[in-house]
């Protein structure tokens, strides 16, 4: 760095900053900071470890930290350390060396070490500011004179030496101009806003002036967690306000979230309502007392998606734009631990307050779902609690594993839907595994209940289930049933006759995955060419096949049975199949699509015929 000024002389010299100073503000605003925000935050940093390094060195040190507004210009003083004029020629030449344009991880190494001092923190404010005037006395060298620093964007500074009276006492001033286009964050009303909303936690008070005399309080401590509180309902009710005006939604429940060994402290509330396992979550976090983020989502695992939380730490390290935190091995740490913490709230709530954990259930199942994915202790915990969709109902799953040894179920919500009403009314014990984890936890259940069998809903469990038909009626259905079975055998598909309910149900299609995996096969292999063909073709194996279960208790089907004419026979047992394909839900092959359209041509043209038959009996004769 050049310079000619030193502490003792009066007349200032002209220096030039040892970065690109424009490049850097460049790097600050656009590509470092997300807000310009960020420069209140850093004015109260720097005054903060000011004041904690004066603290350090005369603890019985008058601590003072003032910020205030008057003639759109910004300043805050503080009764810090302070600095002499060598200082300052010190950190802004290290600065220098250490920062590289585009080189975030120098700035954060630059930060980490003069953090609070005349580091890339106050450079920071050169994202709102023209000009940046800074007026110091050192603590240290309560002998050296007050020092003038005056810098501006164009990349140039000057330091001068003050007299005594300009700064009788040590401590700094920084004053900030804002350059044209930034007025708005320098206003009174916002800044006092912002200055709140990044230190109300800070470890000192600070106060706030908007020029007219009046000095407000920034600071609010402690933390609502950290408070004394008459009643625990009194404490609920300080939370609940705290999280309504933080994050705006009153909380179904607080989870308090300490950690001393990992010097973490705070709370985490449960959101009233629902939200989805995606939905990535946005926590604020304080470092130290500074508002570090309102966007942390990497603090929580991602299956405690159903809570917000705040929390003050000083051992989690910020990234380089102190805007959220550094995804390292201590903040894995702690995430695991905070996890575990929600986790022994719910086995808290299980074991004393049932009546709460039914509460928190009925709204977000799903979260505990995905905790119990990878926790057989807790899945087992909580299998009175778990709601599921099956057969019998929404029951719990233990209440279900007591009704029923043999448990199926289905992998979609259609085809769950499908055969539901059919299971109930014969016994079959089905439950819905289409929605999100309920799979994963059937896998779990028999090895936190052991006994209970758990198997994918089959055609062939299904049909066991129905009621046979008698042998004589089945005999003398067999002309129908062997028009039926040829007409949909090409689609790899059987026919069975049972009896069911309910009623209004005239034919069931049931296939399994074996099934659905060879009827892929089969349409890969017709739509390929000789070679892949033959390929294909040498895979097929003895995979049981799709299955049509026709209902003899239904009208239409024993109607249909009758027909004397063998070909509407096969036309109505295709729209039986095309019917009862479309209620599976299953997707349509191409000869599905063929297959229902002849059907519905077919039997559109035998009703015409018909009715014309009836119309003109006498033209149909001739």
């Amino acid at each position: 760095m050049t310079s000619s000024t030193r502490a003792g002389t009066t007349d200032p010299a002209v220096n030039t900053f040892q970065v690109d100073l424009r490049g850097l503000v460049d790097l600050l605003s656009h590509h470092l900071y997300s807000s310009p925000r960020v420069y209140v935050r850093e004015l109260l940093q720097n005054a903060v470890d000011a004041v904690t390094a004066r603290r350090a060195h005369d603890p019985v040190a008058v601590i003072r930290i003032r910020l205030s507004t008057a003639g759109g210009q910004v300043s805050i003083e503080d009764t810090g350390i302070g600095l002499t004029a060598d200082e300052v020629h010190t950190l802004l030449a290290t600065i220098g060396r250490s920062s590289k344009r585009g080189d975030a991880q120098g700035l954060e190494n630059a930060r980490r070490e003069f953090l609070g001092q005349f580091g890339i923190g106050l450079l920071a404010c050169f994202v709102v500011a023209r000009q940046i005037r800074v007026v110091t006395r050192s603590a240290r060298t309560p002998e050296a004179p007050p020092v003038e620093w005056l810098a501006t964007d164009d990349g140039s500074y000057t330091v001068r030496t003050l007299p005594d009276e300009a700064r009788p006492e040590p401590g700094t001033t920084v004053f900030l101009e804002p350059r044209p286009g930034a007025e708005e964050w320098t206003e009174p009303g916002r800044v006092e806003e912002l200055a709140r909303d990044f230190g109300s936690l800070l470890p000192y008070d600070i106060t706030f002036s908007a020029g007219d005399g009046i000095e407000r309080t920034l600071t609010d401590r402690p933390a609502v967690w950290d408070r004394e509180h008459p009643t625990p309902g009194a404490r609920r009710v300080a939370l609940a306000g705290h999280c309504a005006r933080v994050f705006g939604f009153t909380p179904l429940d607080t989870i308090d979230l300490d950690l001393p060994v990992a010097g973490v402290r705070g709370v985490a509330y449960v959101l009233p309502e629902p939200t989805s396992p995606a939905h990535r979550a946005g926590h604020r976090v304080y470092l130290k007392g500074m508002l570090l983020t309102d966007h942390a989502d990497n603090l929580l695992p991602d299956w405690a998606f159903f809570v917000r939380a705040v929390l003050d730490t000083d051992t989690l390290r910020p990234t380089a734009s102190r805007e959220n935190l550094y995804d390292d091995e201590t903040l894995a740490a702690v995430r695991d631990a905070l996890g575990a913490r929600v986790r022994d709230w719910l086995t808290e709530l299980a074991a004393g307050e049932p009546e709460r954990l039914a509460a928190f259930l009925s709204v977000h199942h799903l979260g505990v779902k995905s905790l119990a994915r990878h926790d057989a202790e807790l899945l087992d915990l909580m299998l009175p609690w778990l709601p599921f969709e099956t057969s019998d109902g929404q029951v719990s799953l233990e209440e279900f594993a007591a009704a029923h040894d043999d448990i199926h179920f289905t992998r979609t919500v259609e085809e769950f839907r499908q055969i539901a009403p059919i299971a109930a009314a014969h016994g079959l014990g089905v439950i819905n595994a289409g929605y999100t984890y309920d799979a994963d936890l059937l896998a779990l259940l028999p090895a936190v209940r052991p006994g209970i069998k758990v198997t994918e809903l089959d055609a062939g469990a299904v049909t066991d289930r129905l009621d046979p038909v008698d042998t004589g009626a089945e005999l003398a259905l067999a002309g129908f049933l062997a028009t039926a079975r040829t007409r949909l055998d090409a689609l790899g598909c059987d026919v069975a006759l049972r009896a069911f309910q309910p009623v209004s149900v005239p034919a069931l299609f049931l296939d399994d995955r074996q099934a659905r995996h060879e009827r892929d096969r089969a349409t890969a292999q017709d739509g390929a060419d000789s070679l892949w063909s033959d390929i294909l073709g040498s895979l097929r194996g003895s995979a049981p096949r799709a299955r049509l279960v026709l209902n003899h208790n239904n009208p239409l089907i024993r109607r249909i049975s009758a027909l004397p004419d063998a070909e509407l026979t096969g036309t109505a047992v295709e729209s039986l199949y095309g019917q009862a394909l479309l209620m599976s839900q299953r997707p349509l092959r191409p000869a599905d699509t063929t297959l229902l359209n002849r059907a519905f041509l077919g039997l559109l043209e035998w009703a015409t015929h018909s009715a014309a038959q009836q119309a003109d009996p006498e033209d149909d004769q001739k």
